[in-house]
C-alpha cells in the first residue's frame, strides 16, 4: 500500500515538473523524500512487529502443545487412579466376606489369648515368689555367717540364682584340697540354712586361678578345682547332715573367672569355692503343664 502512494507521487511528480519552477521543484522533491523515509522508518517498524508476532504466536503453539500433552497424562493418570479404586473397592468387598466367614475362629484366637494372659501372670507371679523366697534365703544366710570379711564371702542373688562365693583363702590352704579346721564353722553356718530348706538342692563348684598345677596325683587345674569341691560336699554330707541327693559337685578350673588373672589380686579373687542353689524346675515345668479342664 505504501509502494502504491509512493509511486503515485513519483507520477505526479514528473507530470508537474515541466510546469512548476525549478525552486518548487526541490521543495517537493524534498518533501517527497522525507515521506519516503518515513514511509521506510514504518516499514522497518512493522518489520519487527511482524517477527515479534511470528515469534510469540510460535511460542504459543508450543505452550498449546505442552498443555495438550500434561492434559493427557492427567487424564491417563485419572484412568490409573480409577482402575486402583476399582480393584480397592473390590478387595474391601472380599475382606468383608473373609471377615465374616471367619469370625469364630478370630473369636477362638481371643480367647487362646485371654488364656495366654492368664499363664503369663500365673508365671510372673511364680518368679515373683521365687525372688522373694530367694532374698529370704540371702538374707538369712549373711544372718548365720556373720560379719566376715566381704572378700573372703559373698553372698548374693543373679538373675533368679543364689550364689555363695567362698575364697580359697578362707576354706584351703595354698595348692591344697584339705579343707582348714576354722573353715568348717563358716560351712556348718551355711549348712545349716540349706538343711532348713530340704527342698532345695544345690551345686558346689571348685574354681581356680590360670597358674599351671601339676601335684601328682592331681595334674592339673582341673583336678584342683573337682577335689576342693567334693572336700566340701564330703563335710557338708558327713559332719552336717546335708542330703547328698540334693548335692551335685563340680569343678570349673580356671575357665570361669570372676576377674581377669593378670594381677594377684584378680587371681586371688578367681580361687574360689561356688554354692549355686539350684532353681527348682520340678515346680517350673508344673505351670508349663495344661491345666485339666
Amino acid at each position: 500500500m505504501y509502494l502504491i502512494k509512493f509511486i503515485n507521487l513519483i507520477l505526479v511528480t514528473l507530470i508537474f515538473s515541466s510546469c512548476v519552477s525549478s525552486k518548487k521543484f526541490n521543495k517537493m522533491k524534498n518533501e517527497m523524500q522525507q515521506n519516503y523515509d518515513a514511509l521506510s522508518g514504518k516499514s522497518q517498524k512493522l518489520d519487527v512487529d511482524l517477527k515479534s508476532c511470528n515469534d510469540k504466536n510460535n511460542e504459543l503453539i508450543q505452550t498449546n502443545t505442552s498443555l495438550q500433552d500434561e492434559n493427557t497424562n492427567l487424564k491417563k493418570h485419572m484412568d490409573m487412579l480409577k482402575e486402583n479404586n476399582t480393584t480397592m473397592l473390590k478387595q474391601l468387598e472380599g475382606l468383608s466376606v473373609l471377615t465374616s466367614t471367619q469370625a469364630a475362629s478370630i473369636q477362638q484366637s481371643l480367647e487362646n489369648i485371654g488364656q495366654k494372659d492368664i499363664y503369663i501372670q500365673d508365671l510372673q507371679k511364680e518368679m515373683a515368689r521365687k525372688d522373694s523366697l530367694n532374698m529370704a534365703l540371702v538374707m538369712n544366710l549373711k544372718g548365720a555367717v556373720g560379719n566376715l570379711d566381704d572378700k573372703d564371702i559373698n553372698i548374693k542373688v543373679d538373675k533368679g540364682v543364689v550364689f555363695i562365693d567362698i575364697s580359697d583363702k578362707l576354706l584351703f590352704t595354698s595348692g591344697k584340697y584339705d579343707i582348714r579346721s576354722e573353715a568348717k564353722t563358716v560351712l556348718g553356718k551355711v549348712a545349716a540354712v540349706l538343711k532348713a530348706q530340704p527342698h532345695i538342692e544345690f551345686m558346689v563348684e571348685g574354681h581356680t586361678d590360670n597358674v599351671k598345677y601339676n601335684k601328682p596325683p592331681l595334674v592339673d587345674n582341673w583336678d584342683l578345682s573337682v577335689k576342693r569341691a567334693t572336700a566340701v560336699v564330703r563335710v557338708l554330707q558327713k559332719q552336717y547332715g546335708l542330703d547328698p541327693t540334693h548335692i551335685i559337685a563340680a569343678g570349673r578350673s580356671e575357665y570361669t573367672p570372676l576377674q581377669s588373672n593378670d594381677t594377684p589380686e584378680g587371681r586371688a579373687t578367681n580361687r574360689r569355692t561356688r554354692i549355686v542353689i539350684l532353681p527348682e524346675l520340678d515346680q517350673f515345668f508344673k505351670l508349663l503343664e495344661p491345666k485339666q479342664q
